[in-house]
Order: C-alpha cells, then sequence, then structure tokens
C-alpha cells in the first residue's frame, strides 16, 4: 500500500503536480497506515486455548510452536503479543511463590522437560523481532475447574485454604481479604523485578460474573472488613485497593514498564449513571464486575484500557460503534486499544461479512483518542478466517507502525543514531555490503531503529510517514545493503533518501540519522548508492 502511494506521488512529480502529489502522499498514509499504531495479539494458555497445544509438553516442541506463532503475527503486522502466564496462580515460569501451570506440563507443579524458563525465552524471542511483550495474568482466579484441575501441594489454596471461596465451578481468591491482597500484589511484583517484561496486563476477571440464582460467597468478608459501606462499595473498594498497590509496585520496580486492564466492553449503562454508554449490556464492569476502570483511569493508577468490544456494529444491547466513541471520550488521556472478536468469525450474519473487521479498523482510526487494537485470540489467525490475515498482512498492517510513546512514563527522545557503510569480506572487495547503525549512547534503552525512504526525506516529512521497516537491536545493529534496495526496486523515479532513527524503550523516536542517497540511471535500472551524506 505505501509503495503504491509513493508511487502515485512520483508520477505526479514528473508532470509538475508537486504540492498536490505531497498532500496526498501524507494524508493517505495518515489515514490507511498511521504512523503510530499498536497492534496486539492476545496468546491465551488456559485449557491450551492458544499455547501450548493440548498434549504438547515437550520443551523443543512448545519452542517451536511458540516461534511459529510469533512470526505469523509479526508477518501479519502484529507489534506486541499479550501472552497469558498466569492463568489460575499458577506459573509458566520458575516461581518460588506458585507452581508450574498444569497447561504447560499437564500436571500442576512439574517442571517442564527438558527443563527451560517458558517466560524467558518467549520474551527473548518476541524483542527478537522488535515487537513487545505483555505479561497477562489473573488476579483472583485460582482453580479453573473444581474437582477436575490438577492441583499441586504446593498450590496456595492448600497452603491457605482461607484466602479462598467457590462459586459457579471455580474457586477464586477472596477480594475481600487483605493477605489474598497482598498476596498478589506480591506476585506480580516477583514478576516485574526478575523479567524484561513491556507490561503487566489484566483481564476482564475481577470478582467473577454473576450467576443468576447464586451470591458470591463473602459474607464472612464483608462482615470483617466492610466497615459501614454498602457491600457494592466495599467490593469495588476492594477491587481499586490491588488496582493501587499493584500500580505502586510496578512502577517502584521498574518505571517504564506499563500496567494495562482489558476490561469487559461496557463500564455502566446509561440507564445506570448518566456517564455510561448507550447501551443495554446485562451485566457491567463497575455494577457486576466492581471494577472501576474510569476511576484507574482518572488518577492514573494504568497505562492503558482494551476494552473488549467483541460485538458488530448496530448490535441490540452493545453496539460496536457507540462503545467505540464511548471509550474514546472516556480514557482521560492514558492509550485505549480496542479489543476485536476475531474469533466471533463465522458466528452469525454479521460476522459473516468480509468488510467488519476492515470496517472496525477504519473506524477506530478515524479517532485520535484510540491508538491501536488487540485481536482475541491467536489461534483464530490460524485458519484466515474470512481472509482478515490476509487482509491486514496486505493492506490494513501491510507497513509497520511505531507504537505509541506514553509521555507520563517519559518524553525523552533517545540520540540521533550514526550509520555507516561497512565491507564485509563475504563478498567482493572493497564493496560497502552492508549498513551500521549505531546508538550514539551506548547507556540508552534503545528497543530498535526505523528506516524511512523518501524522495524529500526530512524532520517534518518523517513526523508525518510511517517507516518502511523496524530492526531490533538494544543499542547497534547491521541491515544489509542489498535488502534496503530490494524494498525500493518497484519505485518510480530515480533518486531517493533513506534514514534511520532511534526507537527508545517507551517508544520515543530520535531524529534523523545522516542520509544516503540512491540513485539510478533511468526507470529500468537497478538503484544503486550514490553516498551516505
Amino acid at each position: 500500500m505505501y509503495l503504491q502511494i509513493l508511487n502515485h506521488y512520483l508520477q505526479c512529480m514528473k508532470t509538475g503536480f508537486l504540492l498536490f502529489a505531497l498532500l496526498i502522499l501524507f494524508n493517505t498514509i495518515c489515514l490507511t497506515q498511521p504512523k503510530y499504531e499498536f497492534r496486539g495479539v492476545w496468546i491465551a494458555t488456559v485449557d491450551n486455548i492458544d499455547w501450548p497445544t493440548r498434549g504438547n509438553y515437550e520443551a523443543d516442541s512448545q519452542k517451536a510452536e511458540f516461534i511459529r506463532l510469533l512470526d505469523m503475527h509479526h508477518r501479519n503486522g502484529m507489534n506486541a503479543v499479550i501472552v497469558q502466564i498466569r492463568p489460575s496462580t499458577d506459573a509458566l515460569y520458575p516461581s518460588s511463590l506458585e507452581p508450574w501451570s498444569e497447561w504447560l506440563t499437564g500436571k500442576q507443579g512439574r517442571p517442564p522437560s527438558p527443563y527451560y524458563d517458558p517466560l524467558q525465552f518467549m520474551i527473548e524471542e518476541t524483542h527478537k523481532r522488535g515487537m513487545e511483550f505483555h505479561a497477562w495474568c489473573n488476579p483472583y482466579r485460582a482453580e479453573f475447574q473444581l474437582g477436575k484441575s490438577s492441583i499441586a501441594a504446593s498450590h496456595i489454596t492448600r497452603i491457605h485454604p482461607e484466602w479462598f471461596l467457590d462459586y459457579g465451578g471455580k474457586r477464586y481468591f477472596d477480594p475481600g481479604n487483605k493477605e489474598a491482597q497482598q498476596f498478589v500484589v506480591k506476585v506480580i511484583g516477583d514478576i516485574v523485578k526478575r523479567y524484561d517484561i513491556d507490561a503487566i496486563h489484566f483481564d476482564d476477571y475481577f470478582y467473577p460474573y454473576r450467576i443468576q440464582g447464586m451470591e458470591f460467597p463473602d459474607q464472612a468478608s464483608y462482615s470483617k472488613y466492610g466497615g459501614g459501606m454498602s457491600k457494592d462499595d466495599w467490593r469495588r473498594s476492594n477491587v481499586d485497593s490491588v488496582i493501587l498497590m499493584l500500580s505502586r509496585v510496578i512502577k517502584e520496580e521498574k518505571p517504564d514498564c506499563q500496567f494495562g486492564i482489558s476490561p469487559f466492553g461496557v463500564w455502566r449503562n446509561k440507564t445506570n449513571d448518566s456517564l455510561g454508554s448507550d447501551t443495554h449490556a446485562g451485566q457491567t464492569n463497575y455494577d457486576d464486575l466492581y471494577a472501576d476502570i474510569l476511576l484507574w483511569l482518572k488518577l492514573g493508577w494504568i497505562d492503558y484500557v482494551a476494552p473488549q468490544l467483541y460485538w458488530e456494529f448496530g448490535h441490540r444491547a452493545a453496539p460496536f460503534e457507540i462503545l467505540l466513541n464511548w471509550w474514546s471520550q472516556n480514557c482521560y488521556g492514558k492509550h485505549c486499544y480496542i479489543g476485536l472478536g476475531i474469533f466471533k468469525a463465522g458466528s452469525n450474519a454479521a460476522w459473516r461479512d468480509r468488510n467488519l473487521i476492515p470496517k472496525q479498523i477504519r473506524s477506530i482510526r478515524n479517532l485520535p483518542a484510540v491508538q491501536g487494537e488487540i485481536y482475541f485470540s491467536s489461534k483464530s489467525f490460524e485458519t484466515n478466517p474470512n481472509g482478515w490475515a490476509d487482509t491486514l498482512k496486505n493492506n490494513y498492517y501491510s507497513h509497520p507502525a511505531l507504537i505509541p510513546p506514553m509521555p507520563w512514563i517519559d518524553s525523552i527522545k533517545p540520540s540521533t543514531p550514526l550509520v555507516q557503510l561497512v565491507t564485509n569480506a563475504n563478498y567482493y572487495s572493497n564493496a560497502f555490503n552492508k549498513i551500521s547503525i549505531t546508538s550514539a549512547v551506548k547507556e540508552e534503552r534503545i528497543k530498535g531503529f526505523a528506516i524511512y525512504i523518501s524522495p524529500s526525506l526530512s524532520e517534518d516529512e518523517k513526523e508525518n510517514m510511517p517507516p518502511i521497516d523496524i530492526i531490533p537491536s538494544m543499542d547497534s545493529a547491521q541491515y544489509e545493503l542489498t535488502d534496503l534496495l530490494n524494498r525500493i526496486k518497484d519505485f518510480t523515479g530515480r533518486e531517493l533518501f533513506a534514514g534511520f532513527t532511534s526507537i527508545s524503550r517507551n517508544n520515543n523516536e530520535s531524529g534523523l540519522s545522516n542520509l544516503l542517497h540512491l540513485v539510478r540511471k533511468d526507470e529500468k535500472s537497478p538503484w544503486q548508492l550514490e553516498a551516505i551524506q
């Protein structure tokens, strides 16, 4: 898509309509291929939904399977994965606090064989591809299926059974128990301290979804800790307390680690609160799950919200368009990524429409307060439902996007990289075959380098166009000159400039490096490097 746009621009140049071409170039790119956009996918491990495949308990096979998933999502244009590492008060990493997950090895408490650290492995492989790794944890779920789940002797439900309550065939932490709250915070703090994750991510499971005719059995805790509050207000205060404690421990341990929440898509219905959405949801975050998302955003306890809008346009109870606009107006300056339900493909007439996901993406891009999308879930992409994986790869995500920076974390631009040409002895003598990109300051936390190409590349132009590629790296990288030339082989015109920028861990971008000048004799000739400026 980007190459087509640029070629159109170059054709316009030939005919003298330079200004018109520039307007088309910049406006069209901004609308179709934003420079900044979060593009994530959830990888669920509970019940072996996405990874590892049920019965795949061999370490090397698990690694190969995860790499295959990563490569698929990277090809489709994703720049982040949200991986469930604590599905049921267990761990997909070595922990002194919680046992190995049954979804990893078939039996809770059993380590991987041959032994490896799945979380460390997944982080490293994700970062190798220039993608962010968000560690998805469930705060309260302790036993997925009562009487059926594998429960180790070291599991916290066996050590402190008084911290837990049974409801609807599952076991949960009692959110009102102060010791249980502290334990959850301790577990998350341990993850942040030990691993180079980009974010801690919680989904919608706070207090469990209501079951008709069944009351959540927390009367004893309410009698002990209620303090004169109504039960509903007390329940919300319990969740608020955990979120605040988690926010503090995450930022104290690692200030640049993000904290994100993916709630159910409806905060409150307008019929119950004038601030709510014009929806008729049967359950809501505030009234049923006791999760006051707006409070956490308003007070800055979380860095992003990813509401799960798994409905179509015009849905009777929860129309996608109504909720999208409502969340765009209620994120209090924090980032908002919309959860899209690709798993629903084919479930009804609306979800058999090939244009549904593209239309949702276009609607999201029309709202500046919304910065991207997350798809549930990874497994759905493997069958390319409604051709949506191809649509993302070939159209909407055909060009890489930078993840939007969070200025409240930091707004410091990294130093401008130094670009040099180097020879490679494996090629021919005295020929420049590689481009070396080096961070000017070794102490900087650089996640990679972005590449820009244009007939008239400048700082102003770079600010309004997406990069053609992103090279993952900590402080330096090498890029094949032939790869760069291959990327522009279909460009029209006779002159181009290429430049590089550094991207910090918070996704702040440096200024442009010194430029490569690329030329060719005529439209049929190959591109060549003329000079480096």
